[in-house]
Order: C-alpha cells, then structure tokens, then sequence
C-alpha cells in the first residue's frame, strides 16, 4: 500500500512547527482520511518501553489455562478477559464468519461520582473490577497506558479539527468524560488456537466503531490488512516508531463522509509460521456519552446523516459482534 495513500504524520511538527507546516500537515492528514481512513503517526510521545511491557504482562497471563483466566470472564457488556469463541467481527458487516481467533483483556473507565460532576477520589476508576493477582503489574501499566492514550487522541482530534477548518476544539469540547475503550487482542499461534475454519481470521473484516483508534501493533504474516477501493486488500504500512491511526463509523458520520472509515482486517494464523502469535494494543476513543453527533453540511459534508447519540450508537454496533 503506497506511502501516498497511508502517510506518516510527525506529530511534533504539529506542535511545534510554523502556521504552513501545521497547515500542510493538516492537508496531508485530510487527503489520507478522504483516501483510506489511516494515518501512521510518529512524535506522538509515548514512552517506548511501556508497550513492551504491557505485552511482556499480559503473554504472562493469556498463557495460562483457560480455568484460571475464568474468573476475569467478561460477559456481553462488560470488561475483563474474553476467551476463543467471543466474538466475529464480521457480522458487523452482516457477513456470517466463524468466531475471530482471538483472546482479548478489555477495560475501560470506571463509574463517575454524579453528584461532584466528576470522577470519584483518588485515580481514575477503571473496569473491570476485578484484576489477576498473579500479574499485578498489569493494571497499573495500563493505566499508564490510558492516560497516554487519552492526551494523544485528544492531540489527535485537534489536528482533525484543524484538517476540516474548525476550530481546534470542534471535537474535544466533547471529550471532557468520554467513553474509551482499551483492549489487549492477543492472537494466539496456530498450535495453540488450531487450524482456521473457512473464511476465519484473528478478527473478521470490520470498519470500527467510534472517532478515532489508536493502534500499538505487531507485523506478522497474520497481521493487519486495510481494503481501499484502488488496492482491494493490502498489508498495512509498519514502521515500529509509528503507532497506527484510524477513524471509525462515527468520525465518519460526523465528517457527512467526507472521511472514510475504512475496512480492515486481522489475518488468520499462518500454517507455514506456526510459532507466530501477536499482541495488538487497540484504543478505541469515542466522545462523551450524550454527544449528539450530527454531520457537517456541504461543501465539507457529503452525505446528511440522521443525528446519532454517541454511545447508544456505538454499543448497538459492539452487540452485532458479541456472540456470549
């Protein structure tokens, strides 16, 4: 997939550079979002050694038998620890797939103090409520991780802002108690998660769901492939400095279409590199609850979508995927 189609966006030229660099830049990252719905993005800042070792935790857990990771079952609706059969993200695109050959650890924030208007004392409160003992490390680093995430995606909302010609924060005066999700996807090898039934992936053909994801991932002969409508299906663009950006159904709507949210993929596990698993640091941001999202009119808009409210929306398309 060529370079023009996925460019790589220095982020620290967007915040330090001239009013014409910030301003090219947000050209360049408007003609990627029109093209393919993805962006890689360099200086975005986050510290490289905290993947590593969020991966380095989790493989520690998503090894062990599936009675011990039990406990952490998360059931429709909720977080923690989803086992081999949870979902097939296909369906979301009305396709009917077997299940995604996957294993995920999914959290996301925890309940706001009402009556202050804001979160209750102390640290964010996050979900699930109930973490591995064996692994304590696990939800502190990842609660580090959130909180990078959440600056970046902010940051990144601006410069979307700033490539529509809105005001800077046109998205994120509707971000102050947004709705996010972080979700660890390990792919486990094929002599662990078995040979793949026709038309099986790691996770199915899908568009995502909210504003904007934020990808921390792995290359792999199963990895990541995005569909534009020049190239079909393609491998993803890698480059390890780069974290991988995309918008998702809501974004798209809020833009009339003028931005696509585009189609991708997560191959299924290699016969001829049985040893290969993969671990996929996913940050799905959204908005505020309440939002009412309604598209741009022309000349940015393209198409005048019925307004949505942001996480009702969403949560419709997450129940199309869940299959416990």
């Amino acid at each position: 997939m060529s370079a023009s189609a996925i460019p790589t966006i220095d982020l620290s030229l967007w915040r330090t550079g001239d009013r014409r660099s910030r301003d090219r830049l947000a050209t360049a990252v408007d003609r990627a979002l029109e093209r393919a719905g993805f962006l890689l993005v360099t200086g975005h800042g986050v510290d490289p050694g905290l993947p590593a070792a969020i991966r380095a935790t989790a493989r520690a857990f998503f090894h062990q038998p599936a009675d011990v990771k039990l406990p952490f079952l998360a059931r429709t609706g909720r977080y923690g620890w989803s086992g081999p059969g949870a979902v097939a993200t296909g369906r979301a695109e009305g396709l009917i797939t077997p299940p995604d050959l996957v294993e995920t650890w999914s959290m996301a924030p925890g309940p706001y103090d009402a009556a202050a208007d804001r979160p209750g004392p102390g640290p964010e409160p996050l979900l699930p409520t109930a973490w591995p003992s064996q692994h304590p490390a696990l939800q502190p680093l990842l609660a580090r991780y959130v909180r990078s995430m959440q600056a970046l995606a902010d940051e990144l909302l601006e410069l979307l802002a700033a490539a529509l010609r809105r005001p800077l924060d046109f998205f994120t005066r509707h971000t102050s108690r947004p709705d996010w999700t972080l979700t660890l996807n390990w792919y486990p090898a094929i002599t662990t998660a078995g040979t793949p039934r026709p038309g099986q992936f790691r996770v199915g053909p899908h568009t995502d769901f909210g504003t904007v994801t934020v990808l921390d991932r792995q290359p792999g002969k199963g990895g990541l492939q995005i569909h534009t409508e020049n190239d079909g299906w393609q491998d993803a663009p890698y480059d390890p400095e780069a974290l991988t950006v995309n918008i998702g159904d809501l974004m798209a709507r809020w833009t009339g279409d003028r931005w696509r949210s585009a189609r991708h993929r997560v191959l299924a596990p290699p016969a001829d590199a049985p040893s290969e698993e993969l671990m996929s640091l996913v940050y799905f941001y959204d908005c505020d609850p309440h939002t009412v999202v309604e598209s741009l009119p022309a000349p940015i808009g393209r198409v005048a979508h019925p307004p949505v409210t942001a996480r009702a929306y969403v949560r419709s398309k997450v129940a199309e995927i869940a299959l416990m």
